[in-house]
């Protein structure tokens, strides 16, 4: 595996492989890497003749009442997860590599952010399309790798790909899950033991709600109170949001029809967790 900490070494290497026509497979991350990137990374190696992981913190992302500084990082543990991965090439620039003077162009998302997460990170979803419009142009994949556990990202690259005409081809991988079905998270380690034990309580509303709607519920209030029943009994968690949208536009329904996502956000004592199903609604 090639480390790569500059722009310029970065764009030779990628431009070398090009020529060869080798597929790149393109996974990029703000690092502190778990089981759900390592699955991207391996699907990535699985479709594609060189893997690329890139790992950056990105301050873009990050909004006045967030901690860019206490971020977690750990590129050791993030390289030796890479290497199992079989990636090929971690590109790991520093801040001022990629912002080596105030940007004069900045990307900014209009649609598909102001629902879910998006609602209260004004902002965010912005820094998240320039710092990957920049990596797109460094590395140029054939194809980019994102979990569907942050599904308004998913979408918001999707909008980003098809709006600004890059030859990429977007791969939605599914969330990773513990046994008993809750999303893998760096987050849940937050989570007092009581609290692990009622997190499963999630996922199984979001099934309940699935149950629903291929028993024939139609209506998107009837399935968010389905869901909201469901944690409030099950748990202590104050529900953030529970939302019912067409995917991967994120529109609201007043009938479920064609691809819709169901999500939700709650929040235990020191941990704010999210997770959500998309369907086919005949």
């Amino acid at each position: 595996m090639i480390v790569i900490t500059k722009i310029s070494d970065m764009q030779k290497i990628m431009n070398e492989y090009r020529l060869e026509r080798k597929t790149i497979g393109f996974v990029p991350t703000m690092g502190y890497l778990h089981e759900g990137h390592a699955t991207l990374l391996r699907e990535a190696r699985r479709q594609n003749d060189i893997v690329v992981l890139s790992v950056f913190v990105n301050p873009l992302q990050f909004g006045p009442n967030e901690d860019f500084e206490r971020y977690p990082r750990d590129i050791k543990r993030d390289e030796q997860i890479a290497q199992e991965a079989g990636v090929d090439v971690l590109f790991y620039p520093d801040v001022t590599e990629m912002y080596p003077r105030p940007l004069s162009v900045q990307v900014v998302v209009r649609e598909r952010v102001d629902v879910l997460c998006g609602k209260s990170r004004p902002g965010h979803f912005d820094g998240v399309a320039t710092v990957l419009t920049k990596l797109f142009n460094i590395v140029m994949p054939t194809r980019a790798y994102f979990g569907m556990k942050d599904a308004q990202q998913v979408a918001v690259v999707d909008g980003l790909i098809r709006d600004f005409h890059f030859p990429i081809e977007l791969i939605s991988v599914p969330t990773v899950r513990e046994e008993d079905g809750l999303a893998k998270s760096s987050r849940n380690v937050y989570l007092s033991d009581e609290e692990r034990k009622e997190a499963p309580a999630l996922y199984e509303a979001l099934q309940k709600a699935k149950i629903a709607i291929e028993n024939g519920e139609r209506n998107p209030a009837a399935i968010c109170s389905l869901i909201e029943d469901h944690i409030k009994t099950n748990t202590h968690a104050v529900i953030d949001y529970v939302e019912v949208y067409s995917y991967p536009d994120l529109t609201p329904l007043q009938r479920l029809s064609g691809r819709i996502i169901i999500a939700l956000a709650v929040r235990f004592t020191n941990a704010r967790l999210i997770d959500n199903i998309t369907l086919d609604v005949n």
